[in-house]
């Protein structure tokens, strides 16, 4: 295997990926909020359905492509970047990064809340500023329309925030945060799919032997019906890297 640098960046399927760990990528991060001027920058934490869901999606490629740091979310990555590029990669998933970061940083840490349902921002923000710390610089849910997405964003820029957590689905939350990045100019935004629900208690977070193992999928794919409709996608992306591993091997 490859001995990974700290700024190594890979290509898996046109997507850049980042050879970074977690503690690197809070340190990172870290330097972001704390850099004058401020200056924003987006955050992807990459998983095998972003992939499988963005080959028909150039919006979603783009905004992947240009983020300042792609992480792995996920073993099906990890798995994925050891067969197509001999690299040991490192896993960053997206709720460990946004409780890493709330947690070092703590009341001097000014998060907006972004996503979910309406009602749901406002009870993940309360138990984060009780559990962290932090400064709630704002709140909106994410059931609006394109015609609203400048509104949102002027209303994150008004809030001074240092991390912008946006939770609306997988590509919509990654496009609006790269569309918007110069007006919104919050120095960390990172895409954080069902991250707001968990702090809300709405969801649970994968007991922490599966997380260890990088094998959470299959604990939420096999438990929640919601999300059995994962598993063909899943699936495809599994062919896509057996295909691929193949063709690149002649």
């Amino acid at each position: 295997m490859t001995i990974p640098t700290p700024r190594q960046r890979l290509t898996l399927f046109d997507l850049p990926l980042d050879v970074v760990t977690l503690d690197e990528t809070l340190d990172r991060l870290g330097d972001w909020i704390s850099n004058q001027p401020r200056a924003p920058h987006t955050v992807v934490t990459l998983n095998p359905e972003f992939i499988v869901q963005s080959r028909n999606q150039p919006d979603f490629v783009n905004a992947m492509q240009v983020a300042d740091l792609i992480t792995a979310d996920g073993v099906g990555i990890v798995w994925a970047a050891r067969q197509l590029t001999n690299t040991e990669v490192p896993r960053a998933p997206g709720f460990d990064i946004v409780q890493g970061l709330m947690g070092r940083h703590g009341a001097d840490l000014r998060v907006f809340f972004l996503g979910a349902k309406p009602g749901v921002a406002e009870i993940a923000a309360q138990n984060a500023a009780r559990d962290y710390g932090i400064q709630v610089a704002g709140i909106h849910h994410g059931y609006f329309d394109l015609p609203e997405d400048q509104r949102v964003a002027e209303l994150v820029r008004g809030s001074g925030a240092d991390l912008l957590l946006t939770a609306m689905g997988a590509g919509r939350q990654e496009t609006f945060n790269q569309y918007w990045r110069q007006v919104m100019n919050v120095p960390v935004m990172i895409g954080c799919g069902g991250v707001i629900d968990v702090l809300a208690g709405n969801a649970d977070l994968a007991p922490a032997w599966t997380r260890r193992m990088g094998v959470e999928w299959i604990w939420r794919v096999g438990l929640d019906r919601k999300r059995w409709n994962r598993a063909p996608r899943l699936a495809q992306f599994v062919r896509m890297v057996r295909a691929e591993k193949k063709r690149t091997a002649k």
